[in-house]
């Protein structure tokens, strides 16, 4: 991931357990400080351009987003990484259209797809080790079950110059309605 970027995240503390070891094996971004998260739109801006103003915005593209639960049961496959599906998927469509209307010179992932599917990556290497994890991953929801969680909260994560990555700022759901 490139350094002195940011990034907003729906955060899955509960799917910790389930994905943290297998994320620690296979996907980069668990090194540096990226916990299990579904991405609500990334690359955002520097740092040093998160003002109250840019902010203030944030929380305005959020206003009608009410907090709700979500699943996580199903492994699916990019190319190169493997990753659990959020079900439903729409409201997670939602916070990213909607962040995106408010911010169009950030487009997700720089405009790279023209399709947001949300997502929890637990690799993302290459196809060998996507299919791996992917293997490791429907083991372990066979046996331990999926995720239910709830979206209550987005957060900013930044990417210092360090390349490690820190909780910037939080925005509760629900609450500026």
């Amino acid at each position: 991931m490139q350094a002195d970027i940011s990034a907003i995240f729906v955060m899955v503390p509960e799917a910790e357990p389930l994905v943290g070891p297998l994320r620690a094996k296979y996907d980069p971004a668990a090194s540096v400080g990226v916990p299990a998260h579904i991405t609500a739109l990334v690359p955002f801006m520097p740092r040093d351009r998160l003002t109250d103003a840019v902010l203030k915005r944030v929380r305005s593209a959020l206003h009608e987003v009410a907090p709700f639960s979500f699943k996580l049961e199903r492994v699916a496959r990019f190319s190169q990484t493997t990753y659990l599906a959020p079900e439903p998927p729409e409201p997670f469509v939602a916070i990213t259209a909607a962040l995106m209307r408010e911010f169009p010179d950030y487009p997700l992932y720089g405009g790279r797809f023209s399709e947001i599917i949300p997502h929890l990556t637990v690799a993302d290497q290459d196809e060998k080790f996507a299919g791996i994890a992917e293997r490791e991953l429907a083991d372990r929801l066979e046996r331990y079950g999926g995720v239910r969680a709830n979206c209550r909260v987005i957060e900013i994560y930044e990417n210092a110059m360090d390349g490690y990555w820190r909780r910037f700022e939080s925005f509760d759901l629900g609450t500026h309605r």
